[in-house]
C-alpha cells in the first residue's frame, strides 16, 4: 500500500508531515488491520506525506499502566520516546484512542512531547483545510459509540460525528452518549480478562443501547470498541443486519477508495 517507514524516509533525507502510530491492534488484529488500511487510503487520497515506525514501534504501555505495572509502562514508554525523539517526530496520528491518550497525556512527563491527533480529528482537519474533499455519500442509519479515551478522557465528541454527517449518513444518538456514554468494556486492560461473575458483559449492555436506535451501522473510532461491539452484535444475533465499522472505513466506503 506504499507505506514508508521513518527509517526509509530519513535515509532519503525526508521528514514526513506526520507519523502514523499504528498501535498493537492495528498491527496484529485481523479486523483492526482493515481500519489501518482504510485510514491509509484516506491519507493517500489527501496526499498526506506520512510514515510509520514499522518494527521499531512498540506498545505504548497503556495496558501495563492500567493494570498497575508502572515499571513496565515506563520501560515501554521510554523505549518509544527514545525512537520518536531520535527521528525528530513532532506530529503523531493514531486510530487507537488508548495510544492517543497515552502519547498525548502521559508521554510528556517522561520527555516525549508531541502534537497527537486521533484519526477522526486529523481527517476533519484535512477536510476543513480543503485537502480532503468528501463527495461520496452513505445512505445509512448510523449510531456512534464514543470510545472512553477519546470522549470522556479527552473531551472529543464532535469530530467523528461531523464526519458521519459529511458522508450523508443519518446520525442517531444512543440514550447514553458523549460524556454520559457507556464503556464498551475493553478499557483498562479489561479486553484481556473475563468479566467478574454475576455481572452482564458491558459490551452486551452497550450493544443493547445501540440496537435501540435501529441502526444499519454502529460506528466507532477505536479498534477495541469495534471488537467488543461486534461480539455484542453476535450475542444479540444481529450480525446479518448490522455492521460495526470505524469512521475511516465509512469514509473509504463512501469515497469508494
Amino acid at each position: 500500500m506504499n507505506v514508508p517507514t521513518m527509517a526509509e524516509m530519513m535515509a532519503q533525507g525526508k521528514q514526513p508531515e506526520i507519523l502514523f502510530w499504528v498501535g498493537s491492534a492495528g498491527s496484529y488484529d485481523d479486523r483492526a488491520k482493515k481500519i489501518t488500511k482504510a485510514f491509509v487510503k484516506v491519507l493517500h487520497k489527501a496526499n498526506v506525506d506520512f510514515a510509520v515506525l514499522g518494527t521499531e514501534e512498540s506498545s505504548t504501555g497503556d495496558a501495563a499502566k492500567r493494570v498497575g505495572n508502572e515499571f513496565l509502562f515506563q520501560m515501554q514508554a521510554m523505549t518509544n520516546i527514545e525512537v520518536l525523539n531520535a527521528y525528530g517526530v513532532t506530529k503523531i496520528v493514531t486510530c487507537d484512542p488508548h495510544s492517543f491518550n497515552t502519547l498525548k497525556n502521559e508521554y510528556p512527563g517522561l520527555g516525549g512531547t508531541y502534537q497527537v491527533y486521533h484519526h477522526t480529528q486529523y481527517i476533519q482537519h484535512l477536510v476543513n483545510e480543503g485537502r480532503l474533499t468528501i463527495t461520496g455519500s452513505l445512505d445509512k442509519r448510523v449510531t456512534f459509540h464514543d470510545p472512553c479515551y477519546l470522549g470522556r478522557a479527552n473531551d472529543e465528541y464532535e469530530s467523528p460525528r461531523d464526519l458521519i454527517r459529511r458522508i450523508g449518513a443519518q446520525l442517531t444518538e444512543m440514550k447514553r452518549s458523549k460524556n454520559k456514554a457507556l464503556c464498551c468494556g475493553a478499557g483498562g486492560a479489561q479486553m484481556f480478562k473475563e468479566p467478574e461473575k454475576g455481572t452482564m458483559d458491558i459490551n452486551i449492555l452497550r450493544t443493547k443501547d445501540a440496537l435501540e436506535t435501529k441502526p444499519n451501522i454502529i460506528a466507532t473510532g477505536c479498534p477495541y470498541c469495534n471488537t467488543m461491539m461486534t461480539d455484542g452484535i453476535k450475542f444479540h444475533e444481529k450480525e446479518a443486519e448490522i455492521e460495526v465499522k470505524d469512521i475511516a472505513e465509512l469514509i473509504a466506503e463512501a469515497e469508494q477508495l
